[in-house]
């Protein structure tokens, strides 16, 4: 894509909500670490320096080359990014006394200041730092103060370089967005056209050229992101696009043959392998999280080379990764830590002998639905809830069982048409149904039971980042409960999970 932003990462929590708010700008924007960044920067019209979780006066304190970028390109310093280029260019940072943290309100904004035009005085930002800027860097000029910050932005003359020590990233610095809009469109003239119909376009373009007349096979999971990056594949390649869905017996219930019906009439060509006795025999006893994620991830690539050997002359294994993945994968020093292994990011081994593409690799969720709609996909698929790649896998705490999974496949199956039924489902970012590996003492009947306990989870989010738990009615939560312990033999005791992402993750491993 042209007319890049680039944003340099030191670790912050927000970055990647950096990204999503450019992105809602229409403007193309790559987040990279702050110390492995292109050398080539000529495509690109920006640079955002992030937030961190560092101190710039600390011994291990991130430090970026820079020298490419200032003065030679449009750059707005976020909180860390602002108090590095005060404290290494002339200014002073300090220490404050108290940790300056949350919401604040600016008090005083420079007259005619581009970068603040539509801010009123008064405007709410969001704080998150324990230092602060004492004196402003040589040729600083300060554009904005609120109570307690007197040096909340300024701007360094003879460059066009701004820097804000609070986060316009953020839900609760009310103007945040238009601060973003009148930098990167109205100083740096980004042009603003990163639009669902011109990356389709370039898209298919691209595949085109890189494809050629090669046979690829990608693994469709019946979720979005598989989904959408097969239609696009069709579109450039057709008939050299070969699409297989892999039963690893851990799909929802009737997942398997339902999602081989949804694909029928969308003129791809499909396989289906049913492989789920291969996937269980081999997690059986497993009980650690990340080692069921590298066994199903193993097996699902050695499924992949069985059956890439039936096809002539395969030379691609397309893939459904999304940029969070991408992001979530990397692990450098100062950058966000891992969370956890994806499990369809990173090379395959040498003996598939298979080259990767990955055509939503840039964007985010929620602009893989808005490609989706461009490319005329049923609204039923699109707005259907993330499913994580390992399954119900993750979903079993411990380890798993045939029997396991099934009664987690019926719970699911209650909880998840219970929500359409109610109206519900398209009010949930993400929804499902994990299985405790702890029994509880219940009664039915005359008799005293022992028997699994169930936690629900259903969450409202826009890209997965942060997540909310969602305030489901009591009402249908008693239907739930009901339905799910009188309809699932084994289940005695269901919870509902009211924990918000951080600190929490969304799914339970």
């Amino acid at each position: 894509m042209q007319h890049n932003v680039l944003i340099l990462d030191f670790g912050s929590q927000y970055t990647q909500l950096i990204a999503r708010r450019v992105r809602e700008l229409n403007i193309f924007c790559e987040i990279f670490p702050y110390n492995h960044f292109p050398s080539d920067l000529s495509s690109y019209k920006a640079v955002i320096l992030g937030g961190s979780p560092f101190s710039v006066r600390g011994e291990d304190a991130p430090h970026p080359d820079l020298s490419q970028i200032r003065g030679k390109l449009p750059m707005l310093a976020v909180c860390y990014g602002a108090q590095y280029l005060s404290h290494f260019s002339g200014g002073e940072v300090a220490a404050s006394n108290t940790r300056e943290y949350g919401r604040a309100n600016l008090s005083y904004i420079k007259e005619n200041e581009i970068f603040f035009e539509g801010v009123s005085e008064n405007s709410q930002v969001w704080m998150s730092h324990s230092d602060s800027i004492k004196a402003l860097p040589t040729n600083g000029v300060k554009l904005a103060s609120t109570h307690d910050v007197e040096f909340a932005a300024y701007k360094i003359e003879g460059e066009t370089t701004y820097a804000i020590q609070y986060h316009p990233e953020v839900f609760h610095s009310t103007d945040g967005s238009k601060m973003l809009e009148n930098f990167l469109v109205k100083i740096a003239e980004v042009p603003q056209n990163f639009t669902p119909k011109a990356f389709v376009s370039e898209m298919v373009a691209e595949l085109k050229e890189k494809l050629q007349d090669d046979k690829v096979v990608l693994g469709l999971s019946g979720g979005v992101d598989s989904t959408v990056a097969a239609v696009l594949l069709h579109q450039a390649i057709g008939k050299n696009l070969y699409c297989i869905f892999v039963n690893n017996g851990l799909l929802r219930k009737n997942e398997f043959q339902n999602v081989l019906d949804q694909y029928k009439g969308m003129g791809l060509n499909v396989k289906g392998v049913d492989s789920g006795d291969r996937f269980l025999s081999e997690l059986a006893g497993v009980s650690d999280p990340e080692t069921k994620r590298k066994i199903i991830g193993r097996v699902f690539i050695e499924v992949f080379d069985d059956e890439s050997h039936l096809i002539e002359d395969v030379k691609w294994l397309a893939q459904g990764t999304i940029y969070p993945d991408v992001i979530e994968s990397v692990s450098v020093k100062g950058p966000s830590a891992t969370i956890k292994s994806h499990h369809n990011v990173g090379g395959l081994p040498d003996y598939m002998k298979l080259k990767i593409v990955e055509p939503l690799r840039m964007l985010f969720k929620d602009e893989v639905r808005r490609v989706g709609a461009s490319l005329g996909i049923d609204p039923e698929l699109l707005g259907r809830h993330p499913f994580p790649g390992p399954g119900l896998s993750i979903r079993i705490l411990g380890d798993i069982t045939p029997e396991k999974v099934r009664i987690l496949q019926e719970v699911d199956f209650v909880f998840i048409e219970g929500l359409k039924s109610w109206g519900l489902y398209d009010k949930v970012w993400q929804a499902g149904a994990i299985l405790l590996p702890v029994n509880s003492v219940g009664v039915m009947g005359d008799e005293r039971t022992y028997e699994k306990v169930i936690a629900l989870r259903a969450v409202e989010s826009t890209d997965g980042m942060t997540a909310d738990w969602v305030h489901l009615p009591y009402d249908f939560l008693m239907k739930i409960s009901n339905d799910i312990i009188n309809k699932v033999k084994g289940v005695n005791r269901v919870v509902y999970d009211i924990s918000s992402k951080p600190p929490a993750t969304i799914e339970w491993e």
